[in-house]
């Protein structure tokens, strides 16, 4: 089977260039230079029609940034986004089109996102009237149909989004995604600002639509909990690179990476109630400068001298289960860590 959506390699980096004063300062001796953030690092991801991943990792190590470039709203720095098989650069302006449309986000916080100028029936309705899908006649009804389908009350559609609750925008985001009838969503953190009882209302009404419309999730999140509940597979990503990726029910059971067994340490349980509980060692490094070899050696407590030297790649270490280190080539001198071991 193709994948829907698939990144090759992909990159992105941020440059901020030298302003006068600083390219003048250097001039007289500073020693400054330009500024470049590793935002996604060659990193590979597919995903098939009808799959929900779980894109998971810590604030800044970049998911947000590739779901954007896997939506097509941020253009990639290097490598290639894959629709269906064929790279976006390449498509014919048609299918360039079903491209942009096929693939839509929803943003983690609904007021940010939403123009406070318009009225609800032209936030969802205007990209569907742009695009030819509907006539500006059939707008009022149309808007009205996509409002109950995400459990809004059509009668509210002249409102504003101020009007409305914290969980009622994020219903108006994810109706202005389907009003262009997508296949394939990102959601970004779509449910970090709600209240918990909110949360789930809103993970219900994705795997409802799932189940309904046949869509294709790229879920990133930073709870695992949630993540579990919604995934099919789940891919872990640290300072700009996927480092494990498999199967929701072996990633939970099995995990194979260091950084991917600290995190799942840190989960609260019945289990291990009686644990003292402690974050990841050490603070994330600085995408301007990240380490050499694995991104994850300077706060690994099983870092060896090829960790610091050379990256490592991901390997099939089962079926469908992928992961980046190199204690998986030097088992017998380094054994894997395991839950609760770190």
């Amino acid at each position: 089977m193709i994948p829907l959506v698939e990144a090759r390699n992909v990159s992105k980096r941020f440059v901020r260039d030298l302003d006068y004063a600083e390219k003048l300062a250097r001039m007289l001796g500073a020693n400054l230079e330009a500024q470049t953030v590793h935002a996604v690092d060659h990193v590979d991801l597919r995903i098939m029609p009808g799959e929900v991943v779980g894109l998971v990792g810590e604030s800044g190590c970049g998911k947000s940034t590739l779901g954007r470039i896997m939506a097509g709203i941020m253009p990639q720095s290097d490598g290639e986004i894959l629709w269906q098989g064929q790279d976006t650069r390449t498509l014919s302006p048609a299918a360039g089109r079903a491209a942009r449309l096929g693939a839509q986000m929803i943003f983690q916080d609904p007021m940010s996102s939403l123009n406070p100028r318009k009225q609800v029936i032209d936030i969802i309705g205007e990209a569907p009237v742009a695009h030819g899908m509907i006539t500006r006649r059939e707008k009022d009804s149309y808007v009205a149909a996509m409002m109950q389908r995400v459990g809004l009350d059509p009668s509210f559609r002249s409102r504003y989004p101020h009007q409305f609750s914290g969980g009622q925008r994020q219903r108006i985001g994810i109706a202005r995604a389907l009003a262009v009838k997508p296949q394939f969503i990102v959601c970004d953190e779509s449910v970090a600002a709600l209240d918990v009882s909110i949360q789930a209302q809103v993970i219900n009404l994705f795997l409802e639509l799932k189940r309904d419309l046949g869509l294709t999730y790229l879920f990133i999140s930073h709870d695992l909990g949630v993540v579990k509940h919604v995934s099919d597979r789940v891919a872990i990503m640290y300072l700009g690179r996927i480092v494990e990726s498999a199967p929701a029910d072996a990633f939970f059971a099995q995990p194979n990476h260091p950084y991917t067994v600290a995190l799942l340490n840190e989960v609260p349980s019945i289990a291990h109630r009686r644990r003292v509980f402690s974050p990841v060692k050490g603070e994330i490094p600085s995408p301007l400068h990240p380490p050499s070899g694995c991104h994850f050696h300077p706060r690994c407590p099983h870092a060896f001298d090829r960790c610091s030297r050379e990256a490592p790649k991901l390997k099939q270490i089962a079926s469908g289960h992928i992961s980046a280190c190199h204690l998986n080539d030097n088992q017998a001198a380094h054994p894997k860590p395991t839950i609760a071991a770190l």
